[in-house]
Order: C-alpha cells, then structure tokens, then sequence
C-alpha cells in the first residue's frame, strides 16, 4: 500500500475517533469496565502516546541515524514478516499488566484527546514526504516484530489505530446506557 494511502485510511480513521468522543461525556471517557481495564480516555491517550513517542519518534530515528546506536540493520521477526503482510494487527486483546511507565493518565478534557489526535495527524502528514527515499536498511527494533524501517513504523501507526477499534466498540459497549 501506498503511503498516500495509508495516510487517508489514518486520516479517516482519526476522523472517526474525533467524532466518537463527541457522544461522550468525561465520567464515560474515564470510567473503566474493570479494575486492570482501561477507560475509553486511556484507551485514546495510549494511541496518540504510542503514535508520537514510538512509532513516529521511532520513523524519525530510522531517517536521520546519524550516530544513533540503536538504529541497524535488524531483521522482522516472523510474527512481524506475518502483520506486514497482511497488513493488519491480529484481532486479539493483549493485555499488559498495569504500571506507571506502560498504564495511560486519564484524559483531562476532550479537547487535549482531540489536540493529541490532530497533533499525530500533523505529524504523519510531515512525514509522510520524508519517506519517499527513506533507506529501507535503517531499521529500530519493535519488541515484538523486529527491526522495522521508517516506513513500517509509519505504517504501524495506522494499523495501531484500526486494531483499537475493536477495543472502543468493548469499552463502549460496556457504558451504562444512562451516563
């Protein structure tokens, strides 16, 4: 798929996610179904969090190696030769034990969910041109998938998004229909 692409599929599925929070009040966005379950507001600030702070900031890494120990020429593991051929994270709940480095905040508003939104939008946007003659040998190490270039990284955002999809419908679906 082309980045083009990719960039309106993540455009439109941002979109959506904007236009969710809309029906939402901030007790719903924070209530969390579970003791060890994230809250709709978390489940929105660990996209725009894993977007910006690691695959994006991981893409940037790839692009501009210079001196950057961690960027190599590492290879995908064969569960990421598998999610990039087929485009798409599996449709399976990971569960990560809470703490304080991994377990989003609760949002403070639904404005800062939808600035988060916009700003990754803005950022995709900035490097979507960069990744025309990004060298596909610089790659940064994903823990689960392997060495990924900057153009996977990219691509993972947008992945990243459409697989908590399935997470909002359950978070959603789990509301009090009279909050």
């Amino acid at each position: 798929m082309k980045t083009a692409e990719i960039l309106q599929r993540f455009e439109e599925i941002t979109e959506h996610y904007i236009q969710e929070l809309e029906g939402f009040g901030m007790e719903q966005l924070k209530r969390q179904p579970g003791e060890n379950e994230w809250s709709l507001g978390q489940m929105y600030q660990h996209l725009i969090n894993a977007a910006l702070y690691m695959q994006l900031a991981n893409a940037e890494r790839c692009l501009k190696p210079s001196g950057d120990d961690a960027v190599s020429a590492g290879e995908k593991t064969d569960v990421g030769k598998a999610v990039f051929e087929q485009g798409s994270l599996p449709p399976v709940r990971i569960q990560v034990p809470p703490s304080p480095q991994y377990t989003p905040q609760q949002p403070e508003s639904k404005e800062q969910l939808v600035e988060g939104l916009k700003s990754v939008v803005h950022r995709m946007n900035k490097m979507a041109s960069k990744l025309e003659n990004a060298p596909l040998h610089h790659t940064v190490a994903h823990p689960r998938f392997g060495g990924l270039n900057a153009e996977e990284w990219f691509r993972l955002v947008e992945m990243h998004y459409r697989h908590h999809l399935l997470q909002k419908d359950r978070l959603k679906q789990a509301l009090p229909q009279n909050v």
